[in-house]
């Protein structure tokens, strides 16, 4: 079977064969990117082959200058993670006959991360992030006797399976919107590791984890985007954790901070009205007496009042309010 692979070739040096083509400059967030130039390929394989068998028939057989990077080749090592037809995929599971598109699929590295050459993207924020939040345990006191280990409940470990199965592969990091716009935020991969041992009943220190992941460029910079559930290749769901964070982060006091304030108004105002009042939602979120903070809102108030978005100036209650503030009385927890 005939496929036809559009390869985003990059040097440093800028050479290219001819036949390369000049790519679009990247849309933002990503328009700080170098563009790339694509090299296409035809190759002969079989109905089921992957991204990857292409790649490496294309380097082994017609251009041996194509710069790959993949190992294992079972989905497992997670090093053939790049973008194909714009989005984030390990190349050694994603079939070509599912991501044929118009005839051709095109393979590149991923915008948000610095590239090395053609498809080799320099992972090195990626880890950057993944160590800064101690992807280790810290064994709590006393220690068990020698030859003796911590002894957990089964239960407990069963709760962190799904984030055990992490390959760190970068996909989650490579598509997640608020990284591509905020090179400090850590990142689904790492605040998914986070949970791993922050609810990890052997860690010493689970309240100081907490009380750092909550710091700006932490759990509470997730904008909600869900690339990094629907592209993780191993279901692990980093926000399911980021949300889990925020929880037991909030449970354990850390609650001076946007994040919080935000979901408290967001509570505040359905319970109070039965709808949200995104006229006070900002304020209260970023705090009414910092003023430092009130002032950096003031030309977003600006331009919702120039383009005639300005949210109604008496917020009323919806019909039937009572059965809102019922449900909230039932559920409990903090906004009860």
């Amino acid at each position: 079977m005939q496929f036809t692979i559009e390869v985003g070739r990059y040097n440093p040096q800028g050479t290219y064969d001819q036949s390369a083509v000049a790519g679009a400059p990247y849309p933002p967030p990503w328009d700080k990117a170098p563009p790339r130039r694509y090299q296409t390929y035809t190759v002969n394989l079989p109905e089921h082959a992957v991204v990857l068998d292409a790649l490496i028939a294309i380097r082994e057989y017609q251009d041996e200058s194509v710069a790959v990077r993949c190992a294992c080749r079972s989905a497992i090592c997670g090093s053939c993670a790049m973008w194909v037809n714009g989005h984030s995929h390990l190349a050694c599971k994603s079939k070509l006959s599912d991501f044929t598109k118009d005839g051709k699929t095109r393979v590149e590295t991923p915008p948000s991360m610095p590239v090395i050459r053609d498809l080799v993207a320099d992972m090195t924020p990626f880890w950057q992030k993944h160590l800064a939040v101690k992807p280790w345990l810290e064994g709590k006191k006393p220690a068990p006797p020698p030859m003796e280990e911590y002894r957990v409940p089964n239960a407990a470990m069963e709760e962190l399976i799904q984030e055990v199965s992490c390959i760190s592969c970068g996909c989650c990091l490579m598509d997640c919107e608020s990284f591509a716009v905020n090179a400090d935020f850590l990142g689904p991969h790492a605040l998914a590791k986070a949970y791993r041992y922050a609810a990890d009943p052997r860690d010493a220190q689970t309240k100081e984890r907490l009380g750092e992941y909550s710091k700006p460029g932490g759990i509470w910079d997730c904008t909600h985007c869900y690339e990094c559930v629907t592209q993780c290749p191993k279901g692990v769901a980093p926000l399911e954790q980021i949300l889990k964070l925020r929880r037991m982060a909030v449970d354990a006091g850390f609650t001076n901070n946007a994040g919080t304030r935000h979901a408290d108004a967001f509570a505040e105002s359905v319970k109070h009205s039965g709808r949200l009042n995104e006229l006070t939602l900002l304020p209260k979120s970023v705090g009414f007496f910092n003023i430092v903070g009130q002032l950096k809102t003031l030309p977003s108030a600006f331009n919702m009042i120039r383009a005639g978005k300005l949210p109604p100036i008496i917020h009323k209650s919806i019909p039937g309010v009572q059965r809102i503030k019922n449900i909230f009385s039932r559920v409990g927890g903090r906004f009860k």
